[in-house]
């Protein structure tokens, strides 16, 4: 259990101390999609949808998800952000919309989770928005693109 870093020699989960970690500029970025009939994507695209528009709530409940990652996962580190951005794309063929989060702190530790979890909550809000329409709506393809900073240095998903 030695080599994962949540649990003590004991085997019982803590939180990892950073203190004698060097401050450096870290960012991570991560990506996911979510799949939706073509007539659902189409209410997003053209901003016909009846709650609004659609990836502008989900932008904001991304940044929102980044800044409280320490709150929802139990051994993350609060962290001041120092940007957060969420893009979407809008995937016709695939009838999905992939979002992108790029997060950014000078910091001990790295944002990798904070970006994970705001792509993650900005599908769900697609979901929430759209599930009147589509329950049958899927996400997948979530993961870590890039981090860079700290210790380990970069790392880029091939």
């Amino acid at each position: 259990m030695s080599d994962l870093t949540h649990f003590n020699q004991a085997g019982e989960a803590h939180m990892v101390d950073v203190g004698g970690k060097e401050t450096t500029k870290r960012v991570a970025v991560a990506e996911g999609q979510i799949e939706m009939l073509a007539s659902t994507l189409n209410l997003i695209e053209q901003g016909g949808h009846k709650k609004g528009d659609v990836l502008g709530i989900a932008r904001i409940a991304g940044i929102m998800a980044a800044k409280k990652t320490s709150d929802l996962i139990p051994l993350c580190h609060p962290l001041a952000l120092t940007k957060v951005t969420i893009d979407f794309d809008i995937l016709e063929e695939e009838a999905a919309v992939r979002c992108r989060a790029q997060v950014a702190t000078s910091g001990q530790t790295g944002v990798e989770m904070e970006a994970l979890t705001a792509v993650q909550l900005a599908l769900l809000t697609i979901y929430d928005m759209c599930k009147a329409v589509d329950r049958g709506m899927v996400m997948n393809h979530i993961c870590l693109l890039e981090k860079a900073g700290g210790k380990s240095g970069h790392w880029l998903r091939e």
